[in-house]
């Protein structure tokens, strides 16, 4: 993702250049931190590099939240992640063939916080993709009030036929390998990225999103 703290960072297109060596096959964004012409422009680019491209809604009312979508539809992402609201946000996505992912659980505040214990994930869960949502974007680590993994476990066991996705908090080796034991297809990851700490001591992004690539 090309996000820190829960933002677009700035100057993504730029960033967007000199990343493209790396081949990556899956790059995101969020709805907050960047206008909508820039939003069009670096999902065009990571098409144009022939990548999947996510925009994550992390914006804290339901109405932003669904304005968010709207952006979405409009400048045609691949797959749409966060918010709850999925009987709303999939009536705008219908047609678009955008595939969508919401939030499970009590999400809150930015940063976004994650309320709830496996019983309401899965809950919530299973009842996403009975509405159609391609899967779950899970704010695993994120959690307030139950372990990170238990979570991921009860949203696999709900979502036998959905993709589940993890985002935030994902910050070094141990944690993805975590993920992967419980159940997660695919997790997100931007700020230990651009902060440096995924990979202590190892200079610049390039390097970071190396040994990230190498834990897949």
């Amino acid at each position: 993702m090309l996000t820190r703290q829960d933002r677009t960072i700035p100057g993504c297109l730029d960033v967007l250049a000199q990343i493209a060596p790396l081949g990556l096959k899956h790059i995101g964004f969020k709805d907050i931190g960047a206008d909508e012409p820039i939003l069009r422009a670096l999902n065009a680019g990571i098409k144009a590099l022939g990548a999947q491209s996510y925009l994550e809604v992390v914006a804290t009312s339901p109405e932003a939240a669904l304005n968010s979508a709207r952006i979405a539809a409009a400048i045609g992402v691949d797959h749409l992640l966060g918010g709850t609201q999925a009987a709303a946000t999939l009536r705008l996505l219908q047609g678009t063939g955008i595939k969508y992912y919401p939030f499970p659980g009590t999400p809150t505040g930015h940063p976004t916080q994650l309320g709830g214990d496996a019983a309401q994930i899965a809950t919530h869960t299973a009842d996403f993709i009975a509405q159609g949502c391609a899967g779950v974007d899970l704010l695993a680590y994120r959690a307030t009030e139950a372990d990170p993994l238990a979570l991921v476990r009860a949203a696999r066991t709900a979502s036998r036929t959905g993709k589940l996705i993890c985002a935030g908090g994902v910050d070094c080796p141990d944690r993805i390998a975590a993920l992967r034991a419980a159940g997660a297809d695919a997790f997100t990851i931007g700020s230990a990225a651009f902060d440096g700490t995924f990979a202590p001591g190892k200079p610049g992004l390039i390097a970071q999103l190396q040994d990230i690539i190498s834990c897949v």
